[in-house]
């Protein structure tokens, strides 16, 4: 069997996709199982109307009917996985595919995984859940607030997007897809006690004390619960060096990434530890990553301002300072109530502009009026003329940051905030998060000589590391899932839509020196995809992410033309 890559897009079902929990994480277990598994082994065709794959090792042929088929092999189902039993093909439920793909892996691998089946089973449920609070729900009235809580089926090429630990009761009440907000508890710190770098003035602002001898340290409640019992705290509470003030202050509500919260009032981005898995890691900030954040934020302020100038509409959400509690002797209390302020979105913004996530607006499934459809139909429905935009928006200065000042910067979905103007035009470009942000050591040798050793390291990528993560980001994660959201509304227009992806790459090759790395990509080079499936299998960290190739359109034989 071989890998089937359709010279054009196709129409192959006009059915709406069904968004059930169970439909979805079937969908998406198959999504992870074509894309790095059996593609790569040419196990994977299309026949007519469905896509076959068979698993190379445990010799089972599976097939799903499709809605359209992508050239990049993201393609849309439309209906159940099923399987060849004696010439008869039969249904296959999420679970039993789970356990096919388990199986596949131990044989591939020689290594077994005991929580593989749990952790896809939690992120059905977590799902399944999500998708009953918000049957009826109201969204957030503000737009940007109701896109971060709208990615109710996360990740489409991850086997585990919303797996999470923890008392489901927590995700209900702490989740972005429930639409929760809620108060900080507040704890007051000692000075001697306290921790900090950096610009803190947003965060102090939520709430104030009016003894100088203390600092607030704002807790996320669950963190708190989580940390409550450690015993340093409770000696630092009874000697008085720490004062639990209670919950209170303004309500804020969780964006996508969870552990982020975001005040609308004093529009305010406050980024916590969370000692909780989601998906790959446990999200707490490490000792490190508090300094690296403050650091990296010094250095990049200024390279970013000179981005802006040259591609207007493009920002970087800073992150000036953070503070924790530091005991000298408890390093889970130092990381697990660390909290780094994030600036907001308000000082970029230009008149008239809403801010949407862009996974909001590129989501296959969509739950709000972020998603692009919507934006369309706000104005001319020109679909090449908004994607041509959006590409200038974003492209140029992520390959800037890279090539020029050894910036590498990780602008998937999740990280980036779309500005738009009223009538759903694309108008700014909003990059954030600076945990995934990395420098190539030969353009920056100066700056991080003078930064500690456990800091230095962790903020440096070599340069194929660091074009791989930029790779993926840019065009995998973000440029392809959202030119699939468009080829959606018309498949006929795909060829089209990479057309212009290639075109703005080109265009700032051109003014880059033509850099070996964008040649080669032009030439049609394989894309990187993160393998997400084998890393979760791995259960490592995504540090240690490995990549698998995708076929690529960007090569100058493609065909162009768009298909009538």
């Amino acid at each position: 069997m071989t890998t089937g890559t359709a010279t054009h897009a196709t129409t192959i079902g006009a059915s709406t996709p069904v968004t059930t929990a169970d439909a979805v994480t079937a969908h998406t277990l198959l999504n992870c199982l074509i894309r790095e598994v059996s593609a790569p082994e040419h196990q994977v065709t299309v026949d007519d109307d469905h896509l076959l794959l068979r698993l190379p090792r445990r010799g089972i042929l599976l097939r799903s009917p499709l809605r359209r088929v992508s050239l990049i092999g993201a393609h849309r189902f439309r209906g159940p996985v099923e399987r060849l039993d004696d010439g008869v093909w039969v249904t296959v439920g999420w679970k039993e595919l789970a356990g096919y793909i388990q199986d596949e892996l131990e044989l591939r691998t020689g290594v077994a995984n005991g929580e593989f089946l749990t952790q896809v089973s939690d992120s059905r449920e977590t799902i399944r859940t999500a998708l009953e609070e918000r049957a009826g729900a109201t969204p957030h009235a503000d737009p940007y607030v109701a896109s971060e809580q709208s990615l109710v089926f996360g990740h489409r090429f991850h086997p585990t997007p919303k797996s999470r630990t923890g008392d489901p009761a927590d995700w209900l009440a702490h989740g972005p897809e429930s639409g929760a907000r809620f108060r900080l508890r507040y704890l007051a710190v000692r000075r001697r006690l306290v921790r900090e770098e950096g610009d803190l003035h947003q965060m102090d602002a939520l709430h104030t004390t009016t003894d100088p001898a203390f600092a607030v340290l704002p807790v996320h409640p669950w963190q708190y619960r989580l940390l409550k019992v450690r015993e340093r705290l409770h000696e630092a509470m009874a000697s008085g060096d720490v004062v639990d003030t209670g919950v209170s202050g303004p309500e804020l509500v969780p964006t996508a990434s969870v552990r982020t919260l975001y005040h609308p009032g004093t529009d305010t981005f406050l980024k916590f530890s969370l000692n909780v898995r989601l998906t790959n890691c446990v999200r707490k900030h490490a000792s490190y990553e508090l300094s690296g954040a403050v650091a990296l934020n010094r250095l990049l302020q200024p390279v970013f301002a000179g981005l802006a100038g040259r591609y207007p509409g493009c920002a970087l959400l800073a992150e000036p300072g953070y503070r924790t509690l530091d005991t000298a002797d408890d390093t889970v209390l130092l990381e697990g109530l660390g909290v780094i302020v994030r600036s907001g979105l308000r000082p970029h913004l230009r008149s008239g502009v809403t801010p949407l996530l862009a996974a909001a607006v590129a989501d296959e499934h969509p739950t709000s009026t972020a998603h692009v459809s919507h934006l369309l139909a706000r104005g001319d429905g020109d679909v090449l003329a908004w994607w041509d935009a959006y590409l200038r928006l974003l492209l140029p200065p992520v390959l800037a940051a890279y090539f020029e000042h050894g910036v590498v910067l990780e602008p998937h979905l999740q990280n980036v905030v779309v500005g738009v103007h009223p009538d759903g035009t694309p108008a700014q470009m909003l990059f954030r998060d600076l945990e995934g942000t990395k420098l190539l050591p030969g353009h920056h040798q100066r700056a991080l000589a003078d930064l500690p050793e456990d800091v230095r390291g962790p903020l440096t990528y070599d340069p194929e590391r660091g074009w791989n993560r930029v790779a993926y980001c840019l065009l995998v994660n973000h440029t392809a899932e959202l030119l699939g959201a468009l080829a959606d509304l018309d498949p006929t227009l795909e060829p089209a839509l990479w057309g212009l992806v290639r075109d703005h790459l080109d265009a700032y090759a051109r003014t880059a020196g033509q850099p070996p790395r964008l040649r080669a990509l032009l030439s049609g080079v394989p894309l990187p995809a993160k393998a997400n499936l084998l890393l979760r299998w791995s259960r490592k960290a995504d540090r240690h992410a490995t990549y698998v190739p995708l076929p690529s359109p960007l090569g100058a034989d493609f065909p162009r033309g768009v298909i009538r």
